[in-house]
């Protein structure tokens, strides 16, 4: 694996290999959310999923190192990946949590019941922590920079980022005449400065798709439109307040982005937020960890669930 990590490195391609099996699980309204199983079916079972606009093919760098030892099941939020676009209302945090609660029993229906560890990141870790209770059904969860406020906090204080995040979203460049412009596009945004090589490529497999326009010529757009990922994020604020621990499920785990980073949210907003988990960051990362050091991010969750007996 190593010298295959190492070539990777050096041509800088990424292809995400074709799932072992796939199944459709109906949600909120009727959408449809596609599971896809990766790795080593016989293996400890972690359900992953991603931030909001992005896309679990495009943590491949990050999941594939977990794939010999794991039995890996990936989806995508509605309307994002490989899913359908879903009504625009019904994007938001609440029906990502209900969403989350039809996936988790539709793997179970589908590819056999046996312990499973969710590993979510950002917005999917959200929608884990908004179920009722937090964690339900999963042995752990292990979360990447969730964005959370303490129990006894005020999510309002939360609101202009949110609000500011939202817009920035709405005025997204959204059409692309070709992959390579859009491989162009991500290059220039800063949020992507420290992404490991190869992501900006792989993006444009997993966050456009083509379509043909008034005049015939095919051009590419978003997978997730700017308006979701907008409305996703505006009142996400109402969300973040941190679950009280005594009404967790299971263990959780919380990896965060370097704190000295202003692109990082952390565990949370103050630092007693942090109690009620077991807590590690990555040096030198954002909030996009998962992309920017996806080797660290894997030994730290293996190291955990190792700690822990569940595996």
């Amino acid at each position: 694996m190593l010298t295959h990590a190492l070539t990777d490195s050096l041509t800088h391609i990424w292809s995400v290999p074709e799932p072992l099996e796939t199944a459709e699980v109906e949600a909120t309204g009727g959408t449809r959310i596609i599971l896809r199983r990766h790795g080593n079916p016989e293996g400890p079972r972690l359900v992953l999923s991603h931030a909001n606009g992005l896309a679990a093919d495009l943590y491949y760098p990050f999941w594939r190192l977990l794939a010999p030892r794991f039995d890996l099941i990936l989806y995508d939020l509605r309307s994002h990946g490989w899913n359908p676009r879903s009504e625009l209302r019904h994007q938001n945090i609440a029906v990502f949590a209900a969403d989350h609660e039809r996936v988790r029993l539709g793997i179970e229906r589908v590819f056999g019941a046996k312990p499973a560890v969710g590993v979510f990141h950002l917005v999917s870790a959200l929608a884990a922590l908004n179920q009722d209770p937090p964690g339900h059904g999963f042995e752990a969860l292990v979360l990447f920079d969730p964005p959370l406020y303490p129990p006894s906090g005020d999510p309002y204080t939360a609101e202009p980022l949110w609000r500011r995040l939202s817009t920035q979203a709405r005025f997204r460049q959204d059409h692309f005449s070709t992959r390579e412009a859009f491989v162009e596009h991500i290059r220039r945004l800063w949020m992507f400065e420290l992404v490991i090589p190869g992501i900006p490529e792989l993006a444009s497999q997993a966050l456009i798709r083509s379509k043909a326009n008034g005049s015939g010529d095919l051009g590419y757009e978003l997978r997730c439109p700017r308006l979701w990922e907008a409305h996703a994020l505006q009142y996400a604020f109402a969300y973040c307040l941190e679950p009280e621990r005594s009404r967790f499920a299971c263990p959780v785990k919380v990896i965060s982005g370097d704190p000295l980073f202003a692109f990082s949210f952390m565990p949370s907003a103050e630092l007693k937020g942090i109690v009620g988990f077991e807590y590690d960051f990555i040096p030198r990362t954002t909030h996009f960890l998962p992309l920017e050091e996806p080797a660290q991010c894997a030994a730290t969750l293996v190291a955990y669930l190792e700690k822990e007996g569940l595996v």
